[in-house]
C-alpha cells in the first residue's frame, strides 16, 4: 500500500456534480445534522436562524454554537458548514 497520493487513480471534482446535484437539490432544512460543538443531532428545521447584514447563520438550538453560515455577495453564494460534523438527508 502507497501512502502516496499522486501514485493513485482519481477523478477531477467534477465528478462528484450528480452526487452532489442530489444532496443539494432536495429541501435541506429537513435534513439532519450533527452539532460539532455539543453532539445534538436534530433537523436543520429546529436551528436558530439569525439574519443580518453578513448573511444569514443558523446556530444550534442546544448550546447556540454556529451551525451554517450562508453569504450571498451578488456575485457567489458562500456556505460554510463547519459547524456540522454531518448532514443526514432522507429519500423519498
Amino acid at each position: 500500500m502507497t501512502d502516496n497520493l499522486d501514485d493513485l487513480d482519481y477523478l477531477d471534482g467534477n465528478a462528484a456534480a450528480g452526487p452532489l446535484s442530489e444532496f443539494f437539490a432536495i429541501d435541506v432544512v429537513s435534513a439532519r445534522g450533527r452539532c460539532a460543538s455539543c453532539g445534538r443531532i436534530d433537523a436543520l428545521a429546529t436551528a436558530r436562524l439569525y439574519p443580518n447584514s453578513h448573511g444569514l447563520l443558523l446556530r444550534c438550538p442546544g448550546c447556540a454554537e454556529i451551525l451554517m453560515r450562508l453569504v450571498d455577495t451578488g456575485d457567489s453564494v458562500c456556505l460554510d458548514l463547519h459547524g456540522l460534523s454531518f448532514i443526514e438527508l432522507r429519500r423519498g
